[in-house]
Formats: C-alpha cells, sequence, structure tokens
C-alpha cells in the first residue's frame, strides 16, 4: 500500500529506491507491526480485561497453573493479526499473489479460532468448537489456500518436495500434492495450538521459525543466492519475507505483554492463524521439512499428544503424567520459568540446525 505509492514517486524522489529493496521493506515490516502492537497492546488488553474477556483454564492441569491463570484475558491473537496485517499490506508489494495466499490463511484461521475462543468463554469451558468440526473447518480452509495455489502460485517447483542436506534428491508429489499441503496447514496450525499452554511457551519458537523463513524466502527468491546455496530458485517468492517479518514484529510487540506472568494469552486465535501461516509459508517457499526441524518444539509437543492418546487407548496407560509435553514437567514440578527458558533454548538449536540445512547439502 505505502509501497506502491512511494515507489510511484520515484522519478522525482530519486531517494525512495531504497524502498525497491526487500530487505530494508522487511525491516520496516518488522519495525511497524511490532510498533502498533506495543502502541494498542495496552488498550487493547484493558478492553478485553473490563468486558471479561478470559478464556476458561483446562480443569485437569495442574493446581499451581490453574491458580495462576484463571481471569487472563485471551484471544490476545487478534492484536498480533493487526500487527501482521498492518505491516504486510504497508509494505509488501500487493501485486504479489503469494501475499495474498498468505493472508487469506492467516485471516481465515485466525477467524476460526476467534469463534472457537468466543464458544469457549460463553459457555465457560476449554471444549469450544468440537476437535471434529475444527478439523473439518480447517481441512476446508486448507484447501482453498491450495486451490489458490494451483491456480496462481504454479510453477516448476510447486509439486516437488525437497530433502535437506541433498542436493538432488527431490520427490515429486503429483496429485499427493494436495492432501500433504492440507496436512502441512492443519498439522502446523495445531501443533502451535497445542504449545501454546504457558506465558510466553509458544510465542519465542513463533518468532524463531518466522524469523529462519523469513532468510529462507529471501534466498529462495534470489537467484544469487539460490544458485549459490545450491536450493531451488522460485520467482516472486522473496516477496513473502514481509509477511514472514510482520509476524516476527507482531510476535515480539506481543511477547511484552504475554511474557510471564503473562498479562494476556493468544488464544486460539493467534496460534491457529500463526501455526497455519508458518505451514503455508513452508510450502510456498518449498521447505517443508525444514519447518519441521526448525519448528521441531511444535512437533515435539503434537508427537507427546499422539503417544499418550495411543498409548491409554491401547493398553490403558499413560506415558506421560499430562500432556502436551509442557504439562508433564509441570507435573513433575518444574517452574513454569524453567519449562518456557528451556523449551525457548530447544527453539534456538532447532532453528540453527534447519538453517543450516541451507549450505549443508
Amino acid at each position: 500500500m505505502l509501497y506502491s505509492f512511494l515507489i510511484s514517486l520515484v522519478d522525482q524522489f530519486t531517494a525512495l529506491n531504497v524502498f525497491r529493496y526487500l530487505t530494508f521493506r522487511t525491516g520496516l515490516s518488522v519495525i511497524s507491526s511490532m510498533v502498533i502492537v506495543f502502541v494498542i497492546g495496552e488498550s487493547f488488553i484493558k478492553f478485553i480485561h473490563f468486558h471479561k474477556i478470559t478464556g476458561p483454564i483446562r480443569e485437569d492441569g495442574p493446581i499451581d497453573h490453574i491458580i495462576k491463570k484463571v481471569g487472563t484475558p485471551t484471544m490476545g491473537g487478534i492484536l498480533i493479526l493487526i500487527g501482521i496485517l498492518f505491516g504486510t499490506l504497508l509494505w509488501a508489494d500487493l501485486r504479489n499473489f503469494y501475499i495474498w495466499i498468505l493472508l487469506f490463511v492467516a485471516t481465515s484461521f485466525g477467524l476460526l479460532g476467534a469463534i472457537d475462543d468466543y464458544l469457549k468463554i460463553k459457555y465457560n469451558n476449554s471444549r469450544g468448537i468440537s476437535s471434529k468440526m475444527k478439523i473439518i473447518w480447517q481441512v476446508i480452509l486448507s484447501l482453498l489456500a491450495v486451490i489458490l495455489l494451483l491456480k496462481f502460485g504454479n510453477n516448476d517447483h510447486l509439486k516437488n518436495l525437497y530433502f535437506p542436506f541433498f542436493k538432488n534428491f527431490t520427490l515429486h508429489l503429483g496429485l499427493f500434492f494436495i492432501p500433504f499441503t492440507i496436512f502441512i496447514i492443519v498439522g502446523s496450525s495445531n501443533a502451535v495450538n497445542l504449545t501454546d499452554g504457558l506465558d510466553g511457551l509458544a510465542t519465542v519458537p513463533i518468532i524463531l521459525v518466522a524469523l529462519s523463513f523469513t532468510l529462507i524466502c529471501y534466498v529462495v527468491g534470489n537467484t544469487v543466492f539460490s544458485d549459490y546455496l545450491q536450493i531451488p530458485y522460485i520467482p516472486d517468492v522473496g516477496e513473502t519475507s514481509i509477511f514472514c517479518g510482520s509476524i516476527v514484529g507482531s510476535c515480539l510487540g506481543f511477547l511484552w505483554f504475554n511474557a510471564p506472568p503473562a498479562k494476556i494469552f493468544m488464544g486460539d486465535t493467534g496460534s491457529l492463524s500463526l501455526g497455519g501461516s508458518l505451514g503455508a509459508v513452508g510450502i510456498i517457499s518449498k521447505h517443508e521439512i525444514v519447518l519441521g526441524i526448525v519448528g521441531g518444539l511444535f512437533v515435539l509437543e503434537t508427537v507427546s499428544v499422539i503417544i499418550q492418546v495411543i498409548s491409554f487407548k491401547l493398553t490403558g496407560k499413560r506415558v506421560f503424567m499430562m500432556a502436551p509435553l509442557h504439562h508433564h514437567f509441570e507435573k513433575k514440578g518444574w517452574a513454569e520459568s524453567t519449562i518456557v527458558i528451556r523449551f525457548w533454548i530447544i527453539s534456538i538449536i532447532l532453528a540453527l540446525i534447519g538453517l543450516a540445512t541451507l549450505k549443508l547439502r
């Protein structure tokens, strides 16, 4: 929006050429989204608190967890979405179809999460939309995103699956591309949702994943760097760095209010939206497996739930004291800050490993 206006004035003011640089605009998207969240954050929290928009806490959770978090405002994901939309619409080239696909995923999954949060608040329980119905809607929204991607983002690499650490190991997905893409988006959305259980626990890993893909999208969309790193060059994908940058900025701003002890939770409004968006970014940049590495903490939390459910149904016994995994450590007596910081450290290590795959081939 502002980018297009400034570029139209380049002939009169040559200094505005700086806005043609993707790195410069990405930096501006980080700053802009962070600042808008900072500016409206306090007022937003007061509004949410005044209207008693507080989500119920799981009754089967740790007692200390229930006592400390009851009454904390939720639906902070609205704040994050405002930041993402502000930073992206301001500095991205809105002629880029990838930007609109990502905005569609972010807003549609955010709306689904908002409805889920609303039902939890209205009926004062932690159920919200039924799991089955939530998955159905996630699949429908993901399918729409895939259709848009196939129609407007079709390229030679779209249906290929690339494997990190290998130069020429590629799997052509063919018709399997559609269910695979849906699985990635839905899986990412729910994985982030499961991880969002402690103050700041999901926010920092989201920042790290988004930051990693800010770089990945930039090099994928740059002929020089993609050739040097021997990764597929995909035209126009570099612009999605601005979207990733806006996630980084929005979550940094939100972390100011979400850091322990949290003044507000992102709720499903934020977790479903951010998870789905990161999944879509991984698909567009053709680094789906790297997404699984960089976002390994989300994978670990999801796997812990799957193991718990399978074990209980088959044997009647639980592997963990409570799932997802962070609740297991809470039950063992770990302090919340200890769990959060150690999980952040794991996320940093995984992000570094994921980025290393760009060179080690």
